[in-house]
């Protein structure tokens, strides 16, 4: 399968993906990954990942959840742009 969106990460997001990758290394494989999916199916149409369409979300606050492992990443999807606007912290 191929991208058909392109993936990008605001400033908050790089922010706090610095801070998470310096506690939890294993964070680089996740977000890795997380890019990977997203790139490919943001709106899950396949229905193999972990996506949730948040409820009463605006735009620019991250509408949509993908969990992978521990981590979480709230992100857009904004025509084919998908844009990452925070990653979560471990929930254990």
């Amino acid at each position: 399968m191929t991208a058909r969106f392109s993936v990008r990460s605001t400033p908050h997001y790089e922010r706090l993906a610095r801070s998470l990758l310096k506690r939890h290394p294993e964070f680089r494989g996740r977000q890795e990954r997380a890019v990977s999916v997203l790139a490919a199916d943001p709106y899950n149409q396949t229905g193999t990942h972990n996506i949730k369409k948040l409820v009463a979300t605006a735009v620019g606050e991250g509408q949509w959840r993908l969990s992978l492992g521990r981590f979480r990443f709230r992100y857009d999807v904004v025509g084919v742009e998908v844009v990452l606007h925070t990653p979560s912290r471990p929930t254990s």
